[in-house]
């Protein structure tokens, strides 16, 4: 039997995803768009310098369509996990839109699932002579709360991004990130500062 039920288009969820970021943040003080082969636009938005002299950098576009894992037979265009990614570092470092963009491209162009623990490798420093190479994807929650969408889609998460070292990773690799999170606490590192060094590991 055919199912003559309509079948309509989940509601964009980007609007309210851009609506909720200026209600944390502010007004954005610029945005940068990038149109990979395959896949939706995504655009790169940044806020402040703020009082501190931190900059926030946040995808839009990622939360377009839900993250579908590899192994599913089908992807539904409803359910599953969305999520954008949100980077603090102080000053602006703006040529990190372009690998920022690659990662939140990667669910589409790899049928990856991101989530909280997660090591992603940008294959090259992640801003202009920056030492890190690769983020730790953190919990959401603190900086930007879900933001819940009409059911039953799943709420977006703000996800935060955590710059690592090749040293960094190679180490959370083997110890987990967990691990290298107490880590960088014990040693009270500024995981915001865009010249800081490696951890120490030993």
């Amino acid at each position: 039997m055919f199912d003559l039920t309509p079948h309509h288009e989940p509601p964009d969820p980007v609007p309210a995803v851009e609506a909720h970021l200026v209600e944390a943040f502010g007004e954005p003080s610029g945005r940068a768009g990038v149109t990979f082969v395959g896949t939706d636009r995504i655009e790169v938005l940044r806020f402040g310098p703020d009082e501190g002299g931190v900059s926030r950098y946040a995808t839009l576009g990622m939360s377009r369509v839900p993250m579908t894992d590899p192994a599913a037979a089908l992807a539904d265009p409803v359910r599953g996990p969305r999520a954008e990614l949100v980077l603090s570092v102080r000053g602006a470092q703006d040529s990190v839109l372009r690998p920022l963009a690659v990662l939140a491209a990667s669910p589409q162009v790899e049928g990856i699932v991101v989530a909280p623990g997660a090591s992603l490798d940008v294959g090259g420093p992640l801003w202009d002579g920056a030492a890190f190479t690769a983020v730790l994807v953190a919990e959401p929650g603190g900086l930007v709360a879900d933001l819940a969408l009409p059911e039953p889609a799943e709420a977006v998460r703000f996800l935060p991004l955590l710059p690592m070292t090749a040293a960094e990773t190679a180490w959370k690799r083997v110890h987990g990130a967990e691990a290298l999170q107490e880590l960088w606490l014990q040693n009270g590192t500024d995981l915001r500062d865009p010249r800081r060094r490696a951890v120490p590991l030993s």
